[in-house]
């Protein structure tokens, strides 16, 4: 390859790649691969515990017409949440909602136990397929994490005694 070729194919490569005619970061959601959302102890940015039923689908929040296992939440594909009477009592959350201490499903156990001294280890009965849980509490409210040993699997937030309460029994969203 003569210089003069490998000069002008360099000068197409960086036109190129100045153009943005590269690969593309993933759209998730609508939402650019990498943003996320945070999820603490008194809800998401316009969901709050405590919320009734009516109160989020007045605001167009809750959708029931769906076909799936309960109530959605609007723009929260990755949210489901628990309701106990009519209040919100816990949300069950996936990637991409991170704490804001920056814990999120994937996140080791070790950062879950750095990031929260005072968390309480919580083990799944034996024979049955269920993840341990780490459940760090503030107050009344509380993360229960659901983790393998190694790695956080699941995040669920809301109050306290209904995480632990949904731990103990096992029970899922749906």
């Amino acid at each position: 390859m003569k210089l003069r070729q490998f000069a002008f194919i360099a000068t197409l490569l960086t036109a190129a790649s100045i153009a943005g005619s590269g690969v593309q970061p993933p759209v998730l959601d609508g939402r650019p691969a990498g943003s996320v959302e945070i999820i603490d102890l008194n809800g998401l940015r316009n969901i709050e515990f405590g919320d009734t039923e009516a109160e989020l689908t007045q605001r167009g929040i809750l959708r029931t017409d769906l076909d799936a296992c309960g109530p959605m939440l609007a723009g929260h594909d990755t949210v489901s949440p628990v309701f106990a009477g009519d209040k919100l009592v816990l949300l069950w959350v996936g990637d991409p909602m991170r704490t804001p201490e920056g814990i999120t499903a994937g996140s080791p156990v070790d950062q879950v136990w750095s990031r929260y001294p005072s968390v309480t280890r919580l083990r799944a009965p034996q024979g049955r397929y269920r993840l341990d849980g780490l459940l760090a509490r503030r107050g009344d409210r509380a993360y229960l994490f659901l983790h393998d040993g190694r790695t956080v699997r699941k995040t669920i937030a809301g109050y306290a005694d209904w995480a632990r309460r949904l731990f103990d029994e096992g029970a899922g969203p749906c």
